[in-house]
């Protein structure tokens, strides 16, 4: 797989599940285990569910098509601790790229009881069975909404989701976005959010971070995808 960053917009995206035996976790099943202890001191908020992870991608004209397969969360989070042994498999998620009425983008920053305690990304999760359609789709669109509300507490109602995708790749992550746009700046959408989170019960997130241009970009707490796509947008500017 090319692990260099490749960004293309398309106008659809196809997702689907599939079956897949994977062998990696059956071959590292103590690591996982230890590595779950490990992860889970402290943090009785993560659950080992099932999410779904990709074992496909393909492009076609203006079509993104993904196909996806079961996993424990917690072989997930092994094969990322991991380093992610096995080049074949990659983590694909939807995500809105939240930004105010003035173009600045609004990030959250990780609460201390999530796996990605810290880091600075936009709201977004791995999908779950609960994006999973019974004709065996996987419905990215509801997925990136329900994060957004999850997350910031913001509600479809508070803001404007672009049609168009824009997939960010850089293996073994490949990011999904969709422009979300407030009608308020940046600024008046990081007190929203904020005073969302101070009356949430257990918040994901324990700040926002606002980026307005490259001296914005982390390299420290965001994940080079996230560094690829703020490069490529404040380019175009």
């Amino acid at each position: 797989m090319n692990r260099e960053p490749q960004i293309r917009r398309v106008t659809r995206v196809e997702a689907f599940c599939r079956p897949l035996d994977w062998a990696w976790p059956k071959q590292n099943r103590e690591f996982i285990e230890k590595n779950w202890k490990r992860r889970t001191v402290g943090k009785p908020q993560m659950f080992n569910g099932r999410v779904l992870l990709l074992q496909n991608v393909e492009f076609e004209r203006d079509l993104c098509r993904n196909t996806y397969f079961e996993v424990d969360y917690a072989d997930f989070v092994a094969w990322i601790d991991k380093g992610y042994p096995d080049p074949a498999i990659a983590n694909g998620f939807a995500m809105g790229a939240l930004r105010g009425s003035d173009g600045a983008f609004i990030c959250g920053v990780m609460g201390n009881g999530t796996t990605n305690a810290g880091r600075v990304y936009f709201a977004a999760g791995t999908p779950d069975l609960s994006d999973l359609r019974p004709d065996g789709t996987v419905d990215l669109a509801t997925s990136l909404t329900r994060e957004l509300a999850e997350e910031t507490g913001l509600s479809e109602d508070d803001y404007h989701v672009d049609d168009e995708w824009i997939i960010v790749q850089r293996w073994p992550t490949i990011a999904l976005l969709r422009m979300v746009t407030l009608p308020m700046t940046a600024e008046e959408g990081a007190a929203k959010i904020r005073a969302n989170i101070a009356a949430q019960h257990e918040p994901e997130l324990q700040d926002v971070r606002i980026v307005r241009g490259k001296e914005d970009i982390d390299p420290e707490r965001m994940p080079l995808f996230l560094q690829s796509f703020f490069g490529w947008v404040f380019d175009q500017r």
